[in-house]
Formats: structure tokens, C-alpha cells, sequence
């Protein structure tokens, strides 16, 4: 069927059991709600319509009915198409009922006195319970006569338990209006009236000026909003370990039947023993390849919500693939995960559990559920394709796992044979088309040793060892949800303990690539430095660049964990990192392309300190700066002509040196040749009363003695990688790369306490960005990794002494 025909046979549904056209309009556009409908209508039996008081009660079951109980859906259904059912009350009662028993058999008695079932409320005790409730309110009704609000009173004699709440709506509700009016008389004028809106009083202003505070109050709750997700708990909306007894997927056959996978209530017991209750996560890279910020946000998926709620979480290594695994790659992990402030509560691979695995492939082929075959992957692509079954499904279980059992010895050669589960060859989703459990390779395993020649696929080994690691929440990435239905079918099969799986949108991040195979192309094939290069934005490369875990954290905080798809632009990332280089970087001065000042008022011998600040404005703590007759500024500093929007350097403009004194320029000097400017002259003031301070305020470095130049450095100046906001939609992802990534800045001048600077000393230069000393750093010969600039749209520096890498 095509999407329009699905959708009009579902208005049919809707409409035929009552259902206004709006409301079914609705339900159709809402495709989980839509199909969930359109079942229970079927499971009613009545596709051909019903009463309308019926359609609304399978509509409130479609939406409220416990996902743990459905093995007794049939039988709620049964009660409310038979009318035993009829009101939202007994049907209340029912599903708290059956919510409590789960997929236990149900005690009819039980039931049906839980949800009311046969009982009748006469006349007398509805006229008896509306009197009590009138007597009750006497004093509220006569003060708001007829304003009162008759549906309060209704909803509390309803909630106040006995026969009541099982009596007509209608009835009760004519019962009660009939007794007010008795009681108050006739309606008045005022009455009928509509009641006065109460204003809240505003507070007096003094002078009939609006009160400072009140004026404050929306830019405060804007400040408030905005910063909410600091404080928010974004796991909140996960159900508790104690609550995991929900079905938590419904495997569709193609031949029509239906695997409600749940947790049986033993199962759930035994598992909530072994954990006390707690909540018990995992983070399972592959180690194969180096973390990038993707990996940042999964920890802090599944590390943060176990430190968020008291609980554990595993660091698992996927290691099933024995060729793919290096302990470069585990090294880098763990260390990456300690960087950014995790401690996982156990250090576990999948290869620990290999012994167990092998016994669990065992008791599938037992059970009927898995067999050796001998197609090669590309007779699987293609009879997959068909919907066809393998040649070898049906072979007599002895013969499978004799099989089996060779191939574990090494007795069958490598791509002979693979031992694949028996799942649904026709499924729609190709997740469900006889997965292969276990592959057949003659390389020693880095962490198990040569005990196997066989090894478990990804598909098999994931759900069982969470089940074996009593995870609770077992969360991944969105692409996976195709998967859910053959993990669950698994751990069914097999009568295992199943955690709650649940998909978040993967990140993505503007102006980069975060896929595995395009990361390893650019390193491999030296686009960019190596795996950690600032360009990058894997976890090597931000911190590289001097990003702080903090800064990480707090981005992954802030987007949250939704299953909303999209980019996340890059300066929401650039946000965080400044806003916590801001809090915790010294500052410091230094030039990136220096101009020669000569202060002619100086004699040549002068040399003084002056006291800069780390922190200025917050702590008086500070460092020395030389300030002699030659001092460097910024080459962009100066113009040869003055604006009035300009604050920088100009013939006859003043300017202070930051911590310093105010200069003026007198004149400049170019060179013949070029052009450019090649010095500066300048006076200074000394008496810092003696005139108001210019606007503009230059960084500057002095020289350390008088004639001796300044310590140098080299500048990395980053930029994006890529041009284009989505590089990886690109048929030629690769020709989009931005060849002014990197600028890189030599013979940059640096103050004596800037020099002194080792690898990972995090910086403000002031008024040019934050920057990192990066490894390259060796003695006397600084290198300074730019984090991001002081502002979003901080330009770029191109002229002076630039040397350009690919």
C-alpha cells in the first residue's frame, strides 16, 4: 500500500468507530499512535465499525493501555465491545489493574471489581451521595451561587471512591444540578452576569515610574530559561530499572505473528537482586579507531545518567572483530575517557565472555533457532534481496551443531561456513533476515589467545553480553533501531533478562564529517596531521587544540538527549569552549605580526616593568611586562590615515598600550620597495592624569633588555575544515575542504612570561583569542595552538609572514 492508501484506510477505521473526522485526522499523523489503532481495532474485532461510546473507550486504550500487559489486551477488549465496560472510570480501573498484574495471569474476580464490572448505582445512592456533597459545599454555593464551578464538585464526589465513581455521568451531574438549584432558588440577574475577571494588583511605583524590579523580572526569567540546562536532569524521561517490565518491542512476523518481547516478572526480580535497583549503563566503543565528539556525547548518555542517578557504568571493549583490535586504540580510549572526567565502575571486552556466548550459539541451534550454512556473503546479499532462504536452513540440528563444533576446532576452512540464527527470511526489515551469529577466522585473538577459531558477530554478541552485564539502560544512536527487533527477538529466543533499549540522535556538527571511514581518509591519506590534529574534531584534536572537558560536557548537556535529527551548528560547540576558556584561562600579551614602535621621547636605555593582570577586574594577581624605548604592536594596529570608527594607531592618534602608558604616533617609515610600513615613531605620556585616556587599547611586547628582541613563537590559526555547512552530502566531500584551515603565523612575538609557557598551558591573549602551547613545544621554540577567537566573528588575520599548509 502506498502512504495515501494507508492513510484513507485508516480514516475508515477511525470514522467507523465514532471518531470525529478531526480527531481521526489526528491519530493518522502520528504513525506509531496510527498503527497501534488501527491493531486494537482489528484485535476487536470491529473493522466493520461500532458504537460510537465504544470507539472512544479504544481510543483511550490505544493511548493508556500498560505496554507490560498485553498478553490481556483481547481480554479488556472483549469486556468493552460486550458493553460490560462502558464508562472512562471502570476503564481507568481495568488498566491500573492490569498494569499492576503485567503478563501474570489475571484473577477475574479481581479484575472485574477493580474496574467496576456488573455493578449498577441506583437512583437513591446517586441522590444520597449528591446531597452529602451539596451539604458538604453548602456555604461555597450560596457565596458563588450560581458561578460556582459544578464540575469540582462532581470530580471530587467521583474520586472519593465507593459505588459512586462507578455511577453515569450523565445521571450524577443532572442529580447534583437539580439539588443546586433547589438549594439556591431561582437565577438573578447577576447570576447571569459574567463574573468579574480579579486583576492582580500592581505594585506602586514611585513618581508613576514602573518598579526597577518588575522591569527586571522577564530578562531575569530569559537569563533563567536559557541557562536551565545546567540544572535540568535530561534523563528524567528514561523509565527506573524497577519499571523495566513494559514490552519493549513488538517483532512483526511476515507470516503475520507477533513476538511481544518483556521481561518476565521473574526475570526482572532477578535482575533488580543482583543490582539492588541501581541503574547500570555501558559504553561500548569499538577499539578500532580513535573517539571523536560523537563518542563525547555518548559518554555522557551513558556515564552522566549513571552518576546521575547513583548508578554504575561499564567502559566494554567490542572486540569481536580479533584483525580490527590494536592496544594503540584501547590506550587512546581510556585515556580519553579519564580526560573528560568519567571513571568507568568495571574495564570489561566482549571476548571476556566468549565461553558463555559460545554456550548460548549452542542452545540455538538446540532449540531450533540457528544453523551452519555455507552461502558466501555475496549468496546472502542476494537471496536477501529475494526474500529466498538459505539451502541449509532446514539441516537436522545434530548435523549443525557437529558442524558447529568443527568449525570451533578449526576443522572447516575460513568463509566455509558461518553459523546464522533462524530468524524470518521474508521480514520487511532486513535486520531479521537470518543474521550471522558467528564467522569462521584463523587469527589469534589480542585478548582471548587462540582457544577459538571461531567469533561472535556484533549483531549477536551486543544484546547478549548487556544481558549478561545486567544493564538497565542499554542507549545508542538512532541507526540502530533497525536492530532492535532482531536484539530483542534474541534475547527472547533464548529466555535471557532484556534491558531497556532506547535511540538519541546521533550528533552532527556543521562544517565536519564525523564518519569513521571519512575521518580515517583524511588522516590517511594526509589531508590533515594525524589523528589528534586541532583541525579535527575528534577528542585527540580538541583537546590538542586546547578545548577543556568542561566545555565538552557542558555542550552535550545542553542538546540534550532527544531523538530529534539535524545539525548542530558549529558555534554552539565554539559557545561553550569560550565560555569556559573565559572562566579559566590566564591572561596574557604577545603580538602575532609585529610592528616596530620607536618612542622617541624614551632614551635609549630606558627599561621598566609594568603589572598586568591574569584575571583582570577579578583578581589583582598579575606578572611583569618590560616596557622599553622599542616596543611591537599589531601590524593591523596602524593606518596611515585615521577614521573615525578606527581606534587603532594613526599619524597624530593616540592609543594606550594595554597595563602601560598612552602613545602617539608621530610619523612611520616604509619601505621603498614594497610599500609597507616598516616602523612607527611615537611618544608616550608619563603622567596618566595629565589627559583623558584614549578609546583604543593595543596589546603590544616590549623587549626583554633594551636592544634585544622579544622571544618568538609560531601561531596556528584555524579555521573551519570544510566550506560547506553539510561536507558529507557532497558527491566530492573531499574537494570541499578549506584550504585556509590552517595559517600559520612565524616569528610572533611573546613577553618573557609568555615564553615560559609548556605544552597544554591554556591562554587568553588579549584581544586576539585563546590559545594552547601545543606538544610541538620544545625549549625555546614556543608553538600556540588558537582554541577560537575572543568573539563568533572574530576576522581572520591573512597579511604579514604566513606560511599556508594543506
Amino acid at each position: 500500500m502506498s502512504r495515501e492508501e494507508l492513510e484513507a484506510e485508516a480514516l475508515r477505521l477511525f470514522t467507523g468507530i465514532g471518531l470525529a473526522e478531526q480527531t481521526a485526522q489526528q491519530a493518522i499523523v502520528k504513525p506509531k499512535f496510527r498503527q497501534a489503532l488501527i491493531d486494537l481495532i482489528k484485535e476487536a474485532g470491529v473493522a466493520g465499525g461500532c458504537p460510537k461510546s465504544q470507539g472512544a473507550l479504544l481510543y483511550t486504550t490505544a493511548s493508556k493501555y500498560p505496554a507490560n500487559a498485553l498478553a490481556h489486551r483481547a481480554e479488556l477488549l472483549a469486556y468493552i465491545t460486550s458493553d460490560r465496560i462502558r464508562s472512562n472510570a471502570q476503564l481507568d480501573g481495568a488498566l491500573e489493574y492490569l498494569g499492576k498484574v503485567g503478563s501474570e495471569p489475571i484473577d477475574v474476580a479481581k479484575f472485574e471489581e477493580a474496574a467496576g464490572v456488573g455493578v449498577e448505582v441506583t437512583p437513591d445512592q446517586i441522590k444520597a451521595a449528591v446531597a452529602a456533597c451539596v451539604q458538604e459545599n453548602e456555604a461555597k454555593l450560596k457565596e458563588e451561587r450560581y458561578h460556582c464551578n459544578l464540575n469540582i464538585l462532581l470530580g471530587k464526589m467521583r474520586a472519593g471512591g465507593g459505588l459512586i465513581k462507578w455511577a453515569d455521568v450523565n445521571a450524577l451531574k443532572a442529580e447534583l444540578e437539580a439539588q443546586v438549584a433547589a438549594l439556591l432558588g431561582p437565577k438573578t440577574e447577576a447570576d447571569m452576569a459574567k463574573p468579574d475577571k480579579k486583576k492582580k494588583a500592581k505594585p506602586a511605583a514611585e513618581n508613576g515610574a514602573a518598579p526597577a524590579a518588575a522591569k527586571a523580572k522577564p530578562a531575569e526569567k530569559a537569563k533563567e530559561e536559557a541557562e536551565a540546562w545546567r540544572t535540568a536532569d535530561p534523563y528524567a524521561f528514561l523509565p527506573k530499572p524497577a519499571e523495566n517490565n513494559m514490552v519493549h518491542t513488538t517483532v512483526h512476523f511476515s507470516d503475520g505473528r507477533k513476538m511481544n518481547v518483556a521481561n518476565t516478572p521473574d526475570l526482572l526480580a532477578a535482575h533488580l537482586k543482583e543490582t539492588g535497583g541501581k541503574v547500570v549503563t555501558r559504553f561500548p566503543p569499538e577499539p578500532n579507531g580513535y573517539l571523536h565528539i560523537g563518542h563525547a556525547k555518548a559518554m555522557f548518555v551513558d556515564f552522566g545518567m549513571a552518576a546521575q542517578n547513583d548508578g554504575v557504568c561499564y567502559l566494554r571493549f567490542d572486540d569481536t572483530n580479533p584483525e580490527a583490535e590494536k592496544q594503540e586504540y584501547i590506550d587512546h580510549i581510556q585515556e580519553i575517557v579519564g580526560w573528560l572526567g568519567w571513571k568507568p565502575w568495571k574495564i570489561t571486552y566482549s571476548s571476556d565472555y566468549f565461553d558463555q556466548l559460545y554456550a548460548f550459539a549452542v542452545q540455538l541451534i538446540k532449540s531450533g533457532n540457528a544453523y551452519v550454512c555455507h552461502q558466501t556473503g555475496d549468496e546472502i546479499k542476494d537471496y536477501r534481496e529475494r526474500r529466498e532462504p538459505s539451502p541449509w536452513r532446514d539441516r537436522p540440528i545434530e548435523e549443525s551443531l557437529k558442524l558447529f563444533e568443527d568449525m570451533r576446532r578449526g576443522l572447516v576452512d575460513e568463509g566455509k561456513a558461518t553459523l546464522r540464527m533462524k530468524m524470518d527470511h521474508k521480514n520487511e526489515n532486513y535486520n531479521m533476515f537470518d543474521l550471522i551469529a558467528y564467522r569462521i577466522k584463523f587469527v589469534e585473538h589480542p585478548h582471548a589467545g587462540d582457544k577459538y577459531c571461531v567469533y561472535p558477530s556484533y549483531d549477536f554478541t551486543h544484546c547478549l553480553v548487556d544481558a549478561l552485564e545486567n544493564i538497565t539502560h542499554s542507549m545508542c544512536t538512532l541507526e540502530f533501531e533497525t536492530r532492535r527487533a532482531s536484539y530483542y527477538w534474541l534475547l527472547e529466543v533464548l529466555g535471557t533478562y532484556k534491558p531497556l533499549v532506547w535511540e538519541y540522535s546521533r550528533l552532527n556538527i556543521t562544517h565536519n564529517v564525523m564518519s569513521k571511514r571519512k575521518l580515517n581518509r583524511l588522516v590517511t591519506d594526509k589531508y590533515v596531521h594525524g589523528w589528534d590534529d586541532p583541525r579535527l574534531l575528534t577528542l585527540a584534536g580538541l583537546r590538542r587544540r586546547g578545548v577543556t572537558p568542561q566545555a565538552i560536557n557542558n555542550f552535550c548537556r545542553e542538546i540534550g538527549v532527544t531523538r530529534s535529527e539535524g545539525e548542530v551548528h558549529l558555534h554552539k560547540l565554539d559557545h561553550h569552549i569560550r565560555a569556559d576558556l573565559d572562566a579559566t584561562s590566564r591572561r596574557a600579551l604577545g603580538v602575532l605580526r609585529p610592528l616596530r614602535v620607536v618612542i622617541t621621547n624614551l632614551p635609549d636605555s630606558h627599561y621598566e616593568e609594568v603589572e598586568a593582570k591574569y584575571f583582570p577586574g577579578r583578581s589583582e594577581d598579575g606578572y611583569k611586562v618590560p616596557f622599553t624605548k622599542v616596543v611591537y604592536i599589531e601590524e593591523t594596529d596602524f593606518r596611515e590615515a585615521d577614521s573615525k570608527d578606527y581606534y587603532g594607531l594613526a599619524p597624530g592618534k593616540a592609543v594606550m598600550l594595554r597595563y602601560a602608558y598612552p602613545i602617539t604616533c608621530t610619523g612611520f617609515t616604509k619601505d621603498p620597495a614594497t610599500g609597507r610600513v616598516t616602523q612607527v615613531q611615537a611618544t608616550y605620556e608619563a603622567d596618566l592624569t595629565a589627559k583623558k585616556p584614549p578609546k583604543g587599547v593595543l596589546n603590544w611586547v616590549g623587549q626583554p633588555a633594551p636592544g634585544k628582541e622579544p622571544p618568538t613563537f609560531e601561531a596556528r590559526l584555524y579555521d573551519v575544515l570544510f566550506k560547506s555547512q553539510n561536507p558529507a552530502s557532497a558527491e566530492d566531500w573531499l574537494a570541499d575542504l578549506n584550504p585556509d584551515s590552517l595559517v600559520v603565523v612565524k616569528g610572533a612575538y611573546a613577553t618573557p612570561e609568555l615564553a615560559k609557557a609548556q605544552p597544554g598551558d591554556r591562554f587568553q591573549l588579549e584581544r586576539l583569542g585563546y590559545f594552547c602551547a601545543d606538544p610541538d613545544t620544545a625549549s625555546g621554540s614556543l608553538v600556540l595552538d588558537r582554541t577560537c577567537a575572543l568573539k563568533e566573528s572574530f576576522p581572520k588575520q591573512t597579511s604579514g609572514k604566513v606560511q599556508q599548509k594543506k
